[in-house]
């Protein structure tokens, strides 16, 4: 079950020093060579070896290939970038392959030539794959310790009911999804997702805290990794709805941003 694995979605960033298996790194590419995302927006991904590239993060240990992926950077580039690696992370997860996606800590020119990046496109991340050791590096679990990786903030912190004055029964229809959602990763676990239910509508919005950058919005795609969170949650459970990008102007915190609604069929 969908939400299984992202109950058990953990960064990796130790591994055991083994290369991914024929099977398992097939699997992977034919996975990768057409993903999906509801927005939406082409995203190209390719495994990478790392010796054949020269690729290498400082806070990595024991894996040989990474996954890395591109985007051009159209309308909603940053959500579906988000959606579609983190729907890739929980697919390699089922597999038994640790991932951990890394923005700042990449040797990036490297990994922008390795994925022949043009004008116009840019790569937010990329990730490690391979098999989890049976013990952290010290280095990981000082940096999952300092970044409190296991915590989340409260449910009822994240999502309301009509209006950000009024917090979400957790017997929503909607919670269960959006409790999948609290718990995607996001850069430095800023948690930026928060999520207004309207009737049968969620109104997605960033709680912006970081600049923006060349690479785009990395808090938009935190937000897309929690939709896929919330999208996979709810297909799984045979709901089907669309998204769309229509601004319902409810009065929003300071620096709280809409994003797109979602809204059941």
């Amino acid at each position: 079950m969908v939400t299984d694995l992202i109950r058990q979605r953990k960064s990796i960033r130790t591994f055991d020093g083994q290369p991914l298996s024929v099977e398992d790194r097939s699997a992977l590419e034919s996975y990768t060579a057409s993903p999906t995302n509801p927005f939406p927006v082409p995203i190209t991904f390719r495994l990478l070896d790392a010796k054949e590239y020269g690729l290498s993060s400082p806070v990595i240990v024991g894996a040989d290939t990474y996954l890395a992926a591109k985007v051009e950077k159209v309308s909603n580039f940053e959500i579906a970038y988000g959606y579609s690696f983190e729907k890739v992370c929980l697919y390699a997860l089922s597999r038994g392959i640790g991932t951990v996606m890394l923005a700042a800590s990449l040797n990036r020119a490297a990994f922008e030539k390795a994925m022949e990046v043009k004008d116009g496109e840019v790569m937010p991340v990329a990730s490690p794959v391979g098999y989890p050791a049976e013990k952290k590096s010290i280095r990981e679990s000082l940096m999952r310790k300092g970044l409190k990786a296991d915590a989340r903030k409260p449910f009822d912190q994240l999502f309301f009911e009509g209006d950000f004055s009024h917090s979400l029964p957790q017997a929503d229809f909607y919670a269960k999804a959006l409790e999948m959602a609290r718990w995607a990763p996001s850069a430095g676990n800023g948690q930026p997702w928060r999520a207004v239910v309207d009737g049968d509508s969620v109104h997605f919005y960033e709680a912006k805290t970081m600049k923006d950058s060349p690479l785009g919005d990395i808090q938009k795609v935190d937000v897309g990794i929690a939709l896929a969170h919330f999208d996979m949650t709810l297909e799984e459970e045979g709901v089907k709805g669309t998204y769309s990008f229509s601004d319902p102007e409810i009065a929003a915190p300071e620096n709280t941003h809409y994003i797109v609604t979602y809204r059941r069929a």
